[in-house]
């Protein structure tokens, strides 16, 4: 069995400055940010002085059940960082979320290499990323040559998702934008008979549709997969499973997708998502994935 830790590591837009008692400190471009992360159970290394440096705080109030931005420094409402070898829009929005996930770019990365040798030797690939967020997984995919189905169920990521795309040069790229409820929308294409060679996605714990559809991850996750196998191809090229808060192992993850796709010829691989603290070199956890690639690509 593969496990690997992937680590992402400062780069000249995006640092891990420090992190500790819950809380994680960042810099996206010239703007520090301080915010929850209930993974970071140790002490902090840096003083209380260089956490006031923070220009926005996200700060949740449990007894009030209030959480929102405090911004000790006025900072645009939104401002472009290169990151990964793409480009991205920040903008802090509620959920404490930015409109990136750094901890991911090893998988941008494995998306790229994977769809590039595709591209190579068999000429356009398809991949439909799911739950695709602002768009760095269909980002890397398009950048790389495929051809990218993106659904996800809130019209604002999507729209940020879109310009993320042009920002990083790509909106001419062919990139199918689709704003549906994931499961909803697999269902769609195995009715359409329409086929992927790749499939990414990121599933939370629970989310809403557009139309108020419901996802719980524990009773709904093996009915999409197993939906998902009916739109591969008969010779897929890759099959990418991430998990943010979901709450589950990487082995869970890794299982479920041996078991969906014992049939094909690949290997898959397991690990944690974590972002190393520029200065200590600590690593903090920051989600978990499986991946798996076919060996009748290689």
């Amino acid at each position: 069995m593969q496990f690997s830790i992937l680590t992402t590591k400062a780069e000249k837009d995006y640092e891990l400055i420090d992190s500790g008692e819950g809380e994680k400190l960042e810099r996206f471009g010239e703007v520090m940010i301080s915010r929850p992360d209930p993974q970071a159970l140790w002490q902090k290394n840096l003083p209380k002085e260089e956490w006031n440096k923070a220009q926005a705080v996200f700060s949740h109030d449990k007894e009030k059940s209030e959480a929102n931005w405090k911004f000790n420094k006025k900072i645009p409402e939104q401002w472009d960082i290169n990151f990964a070898d793409l480009k991205f829009w920040i903008k802090p929005s509620t959920f404490k979320h930015v409109g990136i996930f750094p901890e991911q770019k090893g998988n941008w990365d494995w998306i790229r290499a994977a769809c590039a040798k595709a591209t190579a030797s068999q000429g356009k690939i398809k991949v439909l990323n799911l739950f695709g967020y602002t768009g760095g997984a269909t980002l890397a995919a398009a950048q790389a040559g495929a051809e990218v189905v993106h659904v996800d169920g809130s019209k604002t990521a999507i729209t940020q998702a879109k310009e993320n795309a042009e920002l990083s040069g790509l909106a001419d790229m062919p990139i199918r934008w689709i704003l549906d409820d994931a499961l909803v929308f697999v269902k769609r294409e195995i009715k359409r008979g329409n086929m992927y060679d790749g499939i990414i996605m990121d599933p939370p714990a629970f989310g809403r549709g557009p139309d108020g559809q419901v996802w719980k991850i524990e009773e709904h996750f093996l009915e999409l997969l197993e939906a998902c196998k009916q739109i591969l191809n008969p010779k897929p090229v890759f099959f990418l499973l991430n998990g943010y808060a979901s709450g589950y192992s990487a082995l869970a993850y890794k299982n479920s997708l041996d078991t969906l796709l014992s049939s094909y010829n690949g290997l898959t691989e397991c690990g944690e998502l974590t972002i190393e603290e520029q200065k200590s070199k600590r690593l903090l956890p920051a989600g978990i994935f499986a991946r798996w690639k076919s060996h009748e690509r290689e």
